[in-house]
């Protein structure tokens, strides 16, 4: 390879060559390879991380909060200061998730073409300003209607953050700066138990409430973050404003070499808008209609969860503001649990086997919670319940994305994914009627734990058998018409661009 450089002439890659190269590069497959320097990569990566998961990481946390901190604030007096009863708090959740499914998937779609740089931000305003509206209502019929736009600024978020993480990097790379985004949920559940401790201590300052304080003070805060971000958040991955022009080529070049990003992440492609794109994630992508199933069964005990963790907590006989203390641990477990699982199913790209073991580690915890009279262990059963429920989410999620391409049609896979877990999260907010054992919620979200385990463990099998047929059908294609790199041939970069997981040559994950 020295001697070709040294000549002029263009370098030919040998096996020998892949020592100074990303190993991933060096497969079956040299034709279609562009090396990239590992020392070059490695800095674009580290910059990507610094600049992109700390934004997105601060959306999430705040999304988290704003929706879920009316359970705080109904242990705050918010029920009792508008007369609501425990019906009319549930439907004041449900009707949140109504606009907020809804909005997932045409937002999703309008990414791409309005950039993230400025659907993200003005999506942050616009909830935070409702947020804040929250705090000024005087009657249950208010509250209605801060709720429902609440849910439709905030609907296309997470969506969108998923999206753009999987533009950003590789498949099984995408997992650990999944986590670290999504883990602000079990932070979020930690600060929200102390923000809302200190907040309600506000209680009658200017004459308004404590639980009101809690709304007014989290959405301006995030109205202030939102504005500020418009000035930060990158369109795509060549807009990150660190990488030099050396970093930002090798780190779109990787991409591309790992079935990854956009394919007109290099430049030189432009990806059209497909309605039959949009339709074969429906149509063609049974695996995205199976992990729907999953993914609802999280919803339902994840938000669950989210929104009545204070009052389990002060179900079991604590006071108000030793309810918000006693929310905090779990969820740092919760935390560092999620970081570390991630990271080992990047480094060994697997998916199932850990959403199995998180399904049946929450399922542990409902059974410990079903079968206990005693409130210490009843409060010990909900570590189980939050670990389990909150690290499986980063598992399925990733394990989704990882397995669509091309854009429109991820695109639209992610938006399947969490209607689904929204839906879900309409069902949790009818569960918790029957304090203080909350039976029924308790056994449905045992049951819905198990099926998760079930049908993550069956996705494993389904995937195998489809990349062996996968191997076989490279193999045919091989003998029948060679390399075929060609233009338009079977292996072309245009067929690959046009066909995405539906290739050969594309390996789902396990």
């Amino acid at each position: 390879m020295a001697a070709s450089l040294a000549s002029g002439r263009s370098p030919t890659l040998n096996k020998e060559d892949c020592s100074d190269l990303i190993p991933s590069l060096c497969d079956d497959d040299p034709k279609r390879i562009h090396p990239v320097n590992p020392q070059v990569l490695r800095r674009a990566t580290l910059k990507t991380d610094f600049y992109l998961i700390p934004i997105v990481g601060m959306f999430y946390l705040l999304s988290f909060l704003d929706r879920s901190n009316i359970g705080n604030a109904r242990v705050a007096g918010l029920t009792k200061s508008l007369k609501m009863n425990t019906h009319q708090f549930s439907t004041a959740l449900t009707i949140t998730y109504v606009p907020y499914i809804l909005m997932e998937l045409p937002m999703n779609l309008l990414m791409k073409r309005f950039g993230a740089n400025l659907t993200l931000p003005v999506m942050v305003v616009l909830w935070g300003i409702v947020c804040a509206c929250q705090g000024a209502v005087h009657s249950y019929h208010g509250l209605l209607v801060c709720r429902f736009f609440l849910g439709a600024f905030e609907g296309g978020l997470f969506p969108g953050i998923v999206l753009l993480l999987s533009t950003f990097y590789k498949r099984h790379a995408m997992q650990l700066r999944f986590a670290m985004m999504f883990s602000v949920t079990s932070l979020a559940g930690a600060f929200s138990g102390l923000l809302a401790f200190g907040i309600q201590h506000l209680n009658g300052k200017h004459g308004i409430a404590g639980w009101q304080w809690i709304f007014i003070l989290e959405g301006a805060f995030t109205v202030a973050f939102g504005l500020l971000t418009f000035f930060f958040v990158p369109a795509s991955p060549r807009d990150i404003k660190l990488l030099t022009e050396e970093e930002r080529e090798a780190y779109c070049r990787d991409l591309a070499n790992d079935w990854s990003g956009d394919a007109d992440t290099d430049g030189k492609y432009e990806e059209v808008f497909s309605w039959s794109e949009v339709a074969s994630a429906f149509t063609d992508a049974p695996h995205v209609l199976i992990l729907a199933l999953p993914l609802f069964f999280s919803g339902v005990t994840l938000f669950g969860l989210a929104n009545f963790t204070p009052t389990i907590v002060n179900a079991l006989g604590h006071s108000a503001s030793r309810t918000q203390l006693l929310t905090v641990p779990p969820y740092v477990c919760s935390f560092v649990f999620s970081i570390v699982s991630a990271y080992y199913c990047d480094k060994y790209k697997s998916r199932g086997l850990m959403a199995t073991f998180c399904a049946l580690l929450a399922a542990a915890g409902y059974a410990l919670f079903l079968g206990s009279k005693n409130r210490k262990t009843d409060y010990g059963a909900l570590y189980l319940q939050i670990v389990g429920s909150y690290a499986i989410a980063p598992c399925i999620s990733t394990w989704n994305t990882n397995n669509v391409q091309p854009h429109y049609r991820r695109a639209t896979a992610v938006a399947i994914a969490f209607m689904s877990t929204n839906i879900g999260g309409i069902v949790s907010t009818w569960l918790f009627t029957t304090p203080p054992r909350f039976h029924t919620a308790t056994c449905i979200n045992l049951s819905f734990s198990l099926g998760m385990a079930v049908t993550c463990a069956g996705l494993i099998v389904y995937f195998r058998a489809r990349n062996a047929e996968k191997r076989k059908e490279v193999q045919r294609l091989l003998q029948m018409h060679g390399e075929a790199t060609w233009k338009d041939g079977w292996d072309s970069p245009e067929e690959r661009r046009r066909l995405g997981d539906r290739h050969p040559r594309f390996e789902f994950t396990l």
